[in-house]
């Protein structure tokens, strides 16, 4: 107890100056404070003040609080302070000796005497300039991020009406469309291949590829090559992106009036790879190109007869057995024996196109000898070559290999080309025929001299019906159908030309 009282002792001695604790207080006090008369006169303020407003005290006592304030807020301040005893934290605007504009909180605190009149009031400051910057900031990026947003949000919405008129083509369209991520998972199918497929689409979606035995025509078909990575069960990503997927094509006849045309298209959309596959109906398509097939076969029937009848009386006139016809005769005799004989070709080589068409060209296979083929076809056209005064020169390794092959069909492919070769190559011209062996294959090789065929229209070379614009001025008479009847034995061997 007698501690508490010598520790106590030294306060009512400190006591008796509150004045001085006040000043004091007044002196240090870190914020800015000035005492101003009721008319607005500064009166005293501490060294914050000063500091702050860049007046010191021998300019700033005596000035009129309005030179540092907006007039109407220092008035409405001084006003409600007066009225109300004190104002906290008002947003006021401040102005320093350099005339640089602040943005402070200002404090009140009306002061009174002995008999409550008012002799003045306190303002003590808060520098709020530091803050209202950050504020800026911070709305300034506000504004920047609500723009960022609304941005995203236009661009979401673009994506979304993007993605909804691809929905809506896709939904529409007349091909059927499957596709099949990287994993062999159908993530795609539109309402056509549900129909094609007769399924409903919804139960298939999100089935893995080796999962659609229901379907396992087409998956044979895509299997053949052209989804290798698929197999029976679905291999990781990084062996599927391994796979060089080509774009595929192959007919998947479902029954004789429904055909679809299968293809297959590699696709990479961002990370996103697979493989889309397309279903046409090329029904329509087959059905007029049977009907065709068949009247031209029927046609071409019908017409071999009486060209045969023909050709068979025109040959005894020219012999002699009906009797002795004059030169004059005889030479017309052969201008028409000749056009049958060029008529009987033509109906021979669409009865050919036909049966390439209807899937039975190729007869008897076995195994001979293709350099003895040849060498027999040269022979057969060496008069026409010689006649043209052209020189053909046959090459060939020894030792050849004997090949799987219909000897007929084989003869006609060779047939028809070394015959182009001789119709349009100039007289004096050279052709060059060579027989060698590469690996396991045979490669027969036909080279010319002659007009060649214009770079626009070679892509057309093997079509049905197509002459060259330069070969229908040299050579007038042919069918165009040569080159097609050769790529169709030739591929109906395994071959390519």
């Amino acid at each position: 107890m007698e501690n508490q009282n010598k520790k106590a002792q030294p306060l009512p001695k400190d006591l008796s100056s509150p004045e001085d604790y006040v000043q004091d207080l007044f002196t240090f006090s870190p914020l800015p404070i000035c005492f101003v008369s009721p008319v607005g006169i500064i009166l005293a303020a501490n060294p914050a003040f000063e500091k702050f407003s860049n007046v010191y005290s021998g300019e700033i006592i005596g000035k009129s609080i309005d030179e540092l304030f907006e007039n109407k807020e220092i008035e409405k301040l001084a006003e409600d302070t007066l009225k109300n005893g004190f104002v906290e934290a008002r947003e006021m605007r401040f102005f320093s000796k350099n005339k640089e504009k602040l943005i402070c909180q200002a404090f009140t605190k009306a002061r009174k005497n002995e008999k409550g009149k008012s002799i003045g009031y306190f303002i003590a400051i808060f520098d709020m300039t530091e803050f209202k910057e950050k504020e800026k900031d911070l709305r300034s990026a506000q504004s920047a991020l609500l723009n960022i947003l609304e941005d995203t949000e236009e661009a979401r919405q673009r994506a979304e009406e993007e993605k909804n008129k691809t929905q809506t083509i896709i939904s529409g369209f007349i091909d059927g469309l499957l596709f099949f991520n990287q994993e062999g998972k159908l993530v795609l199918i539109n309402p056509q291949a549900g129909r094609f497929l007769n399924i409903e689409t919804e139960n298939i979606i999100g089935k893995m590829f080796s999962e659609l035995d229901e379907f396992k025509s087409l998956t044979d078909i895509l299997k053949g090559g052209v989804l290798p990575a698929f197999g029976k069960k679905a291999l990781p990503p990084k062996k599927f992106r391994g796979k060089k997927t080509k774009i595929f094509r192959k007919e998947w006849e479902i029954n004789k009036d429904f055909i679809l045309e299968v293809s297959t298209i590699p696709l990479e959309i961002g990370e996103e790879k697979g493989t889309l596959v397309i279903l046409h109906d090329v029904s329509r398509e087959k059905l007029v190109e049977r009907l065709k097939t068949e009247f031209v076969s029927i046609a071409a029937h019908q017409l071999r007869t009486p060209l045969s009848a023909i050709k068979w009386t025109l040959k005894m006139f020219l012999d002699g057995d009906l009797g002795k016809v004059t030169p004059e005769q005889q030479e017309f005799l052969m201008k028409t024996y000749k056009s049958n004989e060029r008529m009987i070709a033509l109906i021979n080589s669409l009865l050919n196109v036909t049966r390439i068409e209807e899937g039975r060209f190729l007869y008897r296979p076995t195994f001979d000898k293709i350099d003895e083929l040849a060498e027999s076809v040269i022979k057969t056209l060496a008069s026409e070559a010689s006649r043209k005064q052209l020189k053909i020169v046959f090459k060939k390794e020894n030792n050849l290999p004997k090949i799987l092959m219909d000897a007929e069909k084989m003869r006609l492919a060779i047939n028809n080309l070394i015959d182009n070769a001789i119709r349009y190559t100039l007289p004096g011209g050279k052709i060059e025929v060579k027989l060698t062996q590469k690996g396991g294959e045979v490669e027969f090789i036909v080279k010319d001299s002659g007009v060649g065929i214009p770079s626009v229209q070679q892509k057309r070379i093997f079509s049905k019906f197509f002459r060259g614009l330069n070969a229908l001025k040299l050579e007038t008479e042919g069918s165009g159908l040569g080159l097609f009847i050769a790529k169709n034995v030739i591929e109906a061997h395994g071959g390519k030309i």
